[in-house]
């Protein structure tokens, strides 16, 4: 009886999700939530759960629950929590030494689909980052990303042309922890085949997602185009009965 609860409440909070019935992109607290259902707060949890679990949801430590805006845009998302890992570091290397080529550091407003993607308002700015990333001499990822400004508010060139995430740690105690992402394959670009070395028929992998940090927060869209032979990803995936 406690599993067929918890399954209306989920389903029902994904239609309602799906219809925008959620004004700001936020659901009501746990209580409220339980009142309008009229059910137990441990069946409310659940269901939240397992929305965060598939990437729906996320919540932000003090503020409340947040639909995720990616999954409003592109539902096939896969779901990623770790410690402070970086975007390098999730490639196998083979010995070899991982760099990074800064290719473009500016600050610039915030678009409105950064704003919503970002959790930001008009007015604020960000940091654009375009960066080659390398083992050796070997390009293999072109990252383009915005951070906010008001998050890390001293990033500088040096920075940039290294790890950020362990910047943030090692520096100012945050701690990227989750990402939701997507993946898909697509044509390489004249700016591809320049910056990877591939030829006009290769293909490239494009990774594209938000990190966030350990409380909610989001920290970076990011967009990832990959060499097609540097692609090779592995996860865990749990499937929920439903």
């Amino acid at each position: 009886m406690k599993d067929l609860v918890y399954r209306r409440v989920l389903h029902d909070l994904k239609a309602r999700i799906h219809d925008n019935q959620f004004p700001n992109k936020r659901l009501p607290d746990e209580r409220s939530l339980s009142e309008a259902y009229n059910v137990s707060r441990s069946s409310i949890k659940r269901a939240l759960e397992v929305l965060a679990n598939q990437g729906i949801i996320f919540k932000k430590r003090g503020s409340g629950t947040f639909i995720n805006p990616l999954y409003m845009k592109n539902q096939t998302i896969f779901h990623y929590e770790g410690t402070n890992l970086g975007i390098t570091d999730s490639f196998k290397s083979d010995g070899q030494t991982p760099n990074i080529k800064l290719l473009d550091f500016q600050v610039v407003p915030a678009t409105a689909e950064l704003q919503q993607d970002l959790f930001l308002e008009s007015g604020d700015f960000v940091y654009e980052i375009k960066r080659l990333r390398l083992f050796d001499d070997q390009p293999f990822m072109i990252e383009h990303g915005y951070i906010p400004i008001k998050i890390a508010p001293e990033l500088s060139q040096k920075v940039v042309s290294g790890s950020i995430f362990n910047y943030l740690e090692d520096e100012q105690n945050k701690v990227v922890t989750k990402s939701f992402m997507t993946m898909r394959a697509a044509p390489s670009t004249s700016d591809d085949q320049k910056l990877l070395g591939l030829s006009a028929v290769e293909p490239i992998a494009i990774m594209e997602g938000i990190f966030f940090l350990d409380d909610g927060t989001p920290f970076e869209v990011s967009n990832m185009r990959l060499r097609y032979d540097y692609f090779n990803y592995n996860t865990f995936v749990t499937l929920d009965e439903e």
